[in-house]
């Protein structure tokens, strides 16, 4: 089978090599697999250091929508380029995203709005903030996990983000992991890492 690619998307303030370790841990499941980790392409506003994928400022349920949806343009500027440096042009079904918080917020747009129809989509921590209408590609699978004792995003997020996609079409599995706050656990790592290897064999056959 050909190489695939995972992009990690970090949260807000963070950076990519926060996600890095994820890559390492997945080298034995995902075989023939390359990983990236890019920083997001604005600095954090909130503090000297990080970076953020838009600014959560004076965010809104209102006004998050739009944010999303103007950060669009940056954040396939982002993907588009490691995805050309990995020879990967014209073959969504060999790329996935892996989002965290805000990078999961990110991962979920690039799947609802139809702009990429990657093989799978695994959101930690997140929510689905995308305007409407929801337009996924129905060949891209979605994870979605969840610790139930979250302080920073409400695990009912991504039980309203899971119903929000089956209803658009897209085939969803979604884990609520117990006592889990806001973190990615070694749990969660091997549910996605399983996910991601089901996802590109599926696509690899299609």
């Amino acid at each position: 089978m050909s190489r695939s690619l995972v992009i990690f998307l970090h949260g807000v303030g963070s950076r990519g090599a926060d996600l890095t370790p994820l890559g390492e841990a997945g080298r034995d499941v995902l075989t023939d697999t390359d990983f990236a980790a890019p920083d997001a392409p604005f600095a954090f506003d909130q503090a000297s250091a990080g970076r953020q994928w838009f600014s959560i400022r004076g965010v809104t349920e209102e006004n998050r929508p739009g944010r999303v949806a103007g950060t669009r343009e940056a954040f396939d500027g982002t993907l588009r380029n490691i995805v050309a440096a990995h020879g990967l042009d014209g073959h969504p079904g060999r790329v996935a995203l892996v989002g965290f918080s805000q990078g999961a917020i990110m991962a979920l747009d690039a799947l609802t709005s139809g702009r990429w129809p990657v093989a799978a989509v695994v959101a930690f921590s997140g929510r689905l903030a995308s305007p409407e209408p929801l337009t996924p590609s129905p060949a891209t699978r979605a994870l979605l996990v969840h610790g139930d004792a979250d302080p920073v995003m409400p695990p009912r997020e991504s039980e309203v983000a899971a119903r929000r996609l089956r209803n658009a079409g897209v085939e969803v599995r979604h884990h609520l992991l117990p006592g889990l706050g806001h973190t990615i656990s070694g749990d969660g790592a091997a549910l996605a890492l399983t996910f991601l290897a089901d996802a590109f064999r599926a696509r690899s056959r299609s």
